[in-house]
């Protein structure tokens, strides 16, 4: 592990190095810590997936939440936007069933109307209602762990100042207001705040490379000066602390 005493030109030629494929975030250990929400999300996911007779998982990274349920329904698909995540979900979970779909940004998923009865996001880039109302069967259920409103807010004002407009539309009245739209009814939707710090300048940089929402423009020459001024302050106040936020989401198409 680099940490403390390492230049800062070391810490950023490693982190500007690491791959970033894929949602596990063992890179920083030790060097990072996020608490987590205390619904225990794929626990819940596991259990709904086992019921299903036909689920979906939209934006499934390199699929490693999903590959931790037990048992999946006879028809489980999968979808995912960015080639190298997809390859490495087709690797994961090919071999247990599930069809993995490499889609475009475009708002349209590539299924049948009332194609399933559950589906799963953990994370979702968007959250296109009409369409996740469109492909479930009336009765079906949507399930997902979204980020909620100022996630890293602090992280993300660091570097390009507030962006109260992209947080409004991740509140969860926002989110309501959408799914009902859409014609969905909202069973339950919570939110929680957690604690994140970052004991390095190089678990940062490893960070908004890999949660490329973050900033949304993020390069470490783009950034080298801002960067140089953390690693100073991390070195001098000790770890920068931020807090993620997380919203538990269920909503049901009528029947």
């Amino acid at each position: 592990m680099l940490g403390m005493g390492h230049t800062f030109d070391d810490l950023v030629a490693e982190a500007d190095a690491a791959p970033v494929d894929g949602w596990d975030f063992s890179w920083l250990d030790g060097r990072a810590t996020e608490e987590r929400p205390s619904w225990g999300y794929q626990r819940q996911m596991s259990r709904r997936l086992a019921s299903a007779s036909a689920a979906c998982d939209i934006d499934t990274g390199g699929g490693e939440v999903l590959a931790g349920a037990e048992r999946f329904p006879p028809t489980m698909a999968a979808t995912e936007s960015w080639p190298p995540n997809a390859a490495l979900a087709t690797q994961r979970l090919h071999p247990r069933g599930v069809v993995v779909v490499v889609t475009a940004d475009e708002p349209r998923l590539p299924f049948a109307d009332a194609a399933f009865d559950l589906v799963t996001s953990r994370h979702p880039i968007a959250v296109r209602w009409p369409e996740i109302a469109r492909v479930l069967r009336p009765g079906g259920t949507y399930f997902a762990q979204q980020i909620g409103p100022a996630t890293m807010a602090e992280l993300v004002e660091y570097f390009i100042g507030p962006q109260p407009e992209k947080w409004a539309e991740l509140h969860p009245d926002v989110q309501n207001a959408q799914a009902r739209a859409a014609g969905m009814d909202v069973v339950d939707i919570r939110m929680e705040r957690m604690r994140a710090e970052f004991f390095d300048v190089g678990a940062v940089i490893y960070f908004l490379r890999k949660v490329i929402w973050t900033v949304p423009d993020f390069t470490v020459d783009a950034y080298r000066e801002r960067l140089r001024e953390l690693h100073e302050r991390i070195e001098a106040d000790g770890p920068f602390v931020a807090h993620s936020v997380r919203l538990l989401v269920e909503a049901r198409k009528p029947g």
